[in-house]
This record gives structure tokens, C-alpha cells and sequence, in this order.
């Protein structure tokens, strides 16, 4: 199905770039095509993200939701204190291995108001949302510097196949072109990596504590020498109230169960946001609201959906205003929506399963070849 090109304000088509899903493999493989140059759209009163953008504006949805931020900063100190004297008072127990869950359920919701204040959805002030990452960061043991450096640059070019570091993964193949570059183990777990998806995220959680260190180590981030006592308190902190209270398996074990938990509930949230949606490389030129929309996946649900995913079901919203505090996005889905629809632009949402259905049918069949070339070489006929 063609949608035509964007309306003008006065109803009239506009003669700028044309998009239609035909440009789009149902795989969610981008089908390389010469595109015509538009504007970056973040600029100029005539572009349509500038008249989006008017319109939130004038609904208020960039407004700041101090009161909301402060009552899920409470509940979530709340939660954690309250898994941490649970851990406290059941002691060298099995039953720790509830609280690990308990524990990696909270952190995700910590990592959450990380991320909000990473995009500065909390507070005006880069210096108070800065403080607020920087705490929540500690609690987690993840560098706040890192990560904010790391997702800017997956804003700017999302399902960029050269410039977005979150399809850069060395274990998943996300483009045909990064299948064919996997070479050793890394190539077999290519092929297989549909069914290999859930399992890797076990070690999610792990794989950011790790990455933190290394960037703090090697003074990638500004504040190296500030996040570097705060990873250390959260390390030291951490493996010695475990080791204290637990015997050494159940200590193991705890730690195994909290971490990967926690891996595989970061894994879900962020998944179902571009995992299999279309990819663009270089030779592909879209305006700003294009470039966002295209690449992005709404999750449908209640507000329960909200709470569990952080918010990051709205990120088509998200992505088109970063700043947009949380609470804002339910609101202006709405609106983002019927504008999309009238400029003929694609907006893809589904519910959540679905979501993770999309996720493993392309990356089932970006191993594809792979395994083809693989039957092949053993001399087997694949028809």
C-alpha cells in the first residue's frame, strides 16, 4: 500500500520525498533506494515537525511533571528499601532467591528515571537531572556519563546500520550486511540467534556493568573521577552485603538470578522499540519526523503496560520529543497519531507480544542466509 506524499497545511501535496511501505521488506530489511534530499525537519516554521511540534507546545505536553517524578522516585525508594530489609531479615535463605526478583524488578524502575533523566525530562536544569542520573546510576552500577553519550547518539540515527550503536551488537545480527561480516562463534550465533534472543539477555545486565567500567577506566566519560567512586561504592556495596548474608552458592545464585532477571526485564523494554522495524544507512536521506517515525514501534496496552515498560511503549512519542516527560507521552499519542495519518507517514504500533513476534521473525530471517550457506557447504540441496 502507497501513502502519498505529505499534506500541506492548506490540504495540497507537498513536493518533497514520497514514502510508501513498499520501501520497506516485511522482514523490516530497509530495500536501498535513492532518496530524494529533504530538510532535517527539526528547523524551518514550513516543515512538519516544526507544526507538530507548535501543536504540542500549545497542549502543554513539554511541561515539566515535578510532582509525578517525585511521587515514583518515592515509591521506588520505597520498593528498594523495602526488598533490602526483606533481604536483611531472611538472611541465609532460599527464599532470597524472591528477593532477587524483587530486586531486579526495582532496578529496571530505577533505570527508568535514569533514562528520563538522561533526556532531561525531569527537571529544566541539565545540572539536576544530572544529579538524579548520577544517583540512580550508583544504585544500579551503571555509568550515567556512558550510557547518556551512548543513547544520544541512538536518537540522532535510530536504526542507523553505521550510526546507531544499539544494532552494533556483537552477538545479533540486525542488517544482511552485518550477518555477512560475523565470523567464528559470533557467525554461528548469527544463524541461530532468533532462539538464542531470550536467552542472551540473561547476561544484559551484566554486559552494562561491564561496558560502564570499561568506559569510566579508560575516562571516556567527563566525570570519570565522580563515577568512578560511585561504580565502586555500588560494587563493593553490593558484593559485600551479599557475601555477608549469604553463604557462598547462595550467594551465586542470588547474584545469577538478580542480574539476569534484571538483563532480561532491560532486554523486553527496550526490544520491542526498533528490533526488526526498517534500517537506513548512509544513502538514505529522510527529514527529521520521517527518520524517527519510520524506525519506531508503539506497544498498545493500559496503563499497567505503562508502568512496566517504563514509558517506552510511547516511542514513536519518545523519539520525536525526548523531553516529553513520561506522563506527557500517553497524551500525545493521540495527537502524534492523526498527524502521522494525515501526512500519509507510517505508524506502526501492536500490542506487546506481537511486538516480540516481529523482533524474532527478523532476526530469524537475517540468519537465514547464513544457515543456507552453511547447508550448502555440506553438501545438502535447500530448495
Amino acid at each position: 500500500m502507497t501513502s502519498d506524499a505529505p499534506l500541506t497545511g492548506d490540504g495540497r501535496r507537498s513536493s518533497r520525498q514520497r514514502i510508501s511501505r513498499a520501501d520497506f521488506g516485511t522482514s523490516g530489511e530497509h530495500r536501498r533506494r535513492e532518496a530524494r534530499p529533504v530538510g532535517d525537519g527539526s528547523a524551518g516554521r514550513g516543515s512538519d515537525f516544526a507544526e507538530l511540534a507548535r501543536l504540542i507546545k500549545q497542549c502543554g505536553l513539554l511541561n515539566r511533571r515535578r510532582a509525578y517524578y517525585a511521587a515514583k522516585m518515592a515509591i521506588n525508594g520505597g520498593l528498594l528499601a523495602a526488598a533490602g530489609a526483606a533481604f536483611i531479615v531472611l538472611g541465609d535463605s532460599w527464599w532470597q532467591v524472591l528477593t532477587a526478583m524483587a530486586f531486579a524488578g526495582a532496578f529496571a524502575q530505577l533505570a527508568f528515571i535514569g533514562h528520563d533523566a538522561g533526556h532531561r525530562q525531569i527537571f529544566r536544569t541539565r545540572r539536576a537531572n544530572d544529579l538524579v542520573g548520577h544517583v540512580h546510576g550508583c544504585l544500579i552500577g551503571i555509568s550515567y556519563g556512558w550510557w547518556v553519550g551512548k543513547h544520544r547518539r541512538h536518537h540522532a540515527n535510530p536504526n542507523h546500520e553505521d550510526a546507531d550503536p544499539d544494532i552494533e551488537i556483537q552477538a545479533l545480527a540486525f542488517t544482511a550486511e552485518q550477518a555477512r561480516a560475523k565470523r567464528g562463534i559470533v557467525r554461528w550465533m548469527a544463524k541461530y540467534q532468533a532462539f538464542l534472543f531470550f536467552p542472551l539477555l540473561t547476561v544484559e545486565g551484566i554486559g552494562l556493568h561491564v561496558h560502564s567500567i570499561q568506559a569510566v577506566l579508560r575516562r571516556e566519560v567527563k566525570a570519570h573521577r565522580v563515577e568512578t567512586l560511585l561504580l565502586a561504592a555500588h560494587v563493593v556495596g553490593y558484593l559485600v552485603v551479599v557475601l555477608l548474608v549469604l553463604s557462598p552458592l547462595k550467594a551465586v545464585v542470588f547474584i545469577a538470578v538478580h542480574q539476569g532477571l534484571w538483563g532480561v526485564y532491560m532486554g523486553c523494554a527496550f526490544a520491542p522499540n526498533h528490533k526488526g522495524m526498517p534500517t537506513l544507512s548512509a544513502g538514505d536521506r529522510l527529514d527529521f519526523l520521517r527518520k524517527q517515525v519510520l524506525v519506531s514501534r508503539n506497544i498498545r496496552g493500559s496503563r499497567f503496560v505503562d508502568f512496566l515498560l517504563g514509558g517506552l511503549n510511547y516511542q514513536i512519542e519518545h523519539h520525536l520529543f525526548p523531553s516529553m516527560p513520561r506522563p506527557n507521552l500517553r497524551h500525545a499519542q493521540q495527537l502524534v497519531h492523526r498527524f502521522c495519518t494525515s501526512r500519509g507517514v507510517p505508524y506502526s504500533q501492536c500490542d506487546l507480544l506481537s511486538s516480540y513476534a516481529q523482533v524474532l521473525r527478523h532476526l530469524h530471517a537475517v540468519g537465514m542466509p547464513l544457515r543456507h550457506s552453511s547447508i550448502r557447504r555440506h553438501g545438502r540441496v535447500v530448495r
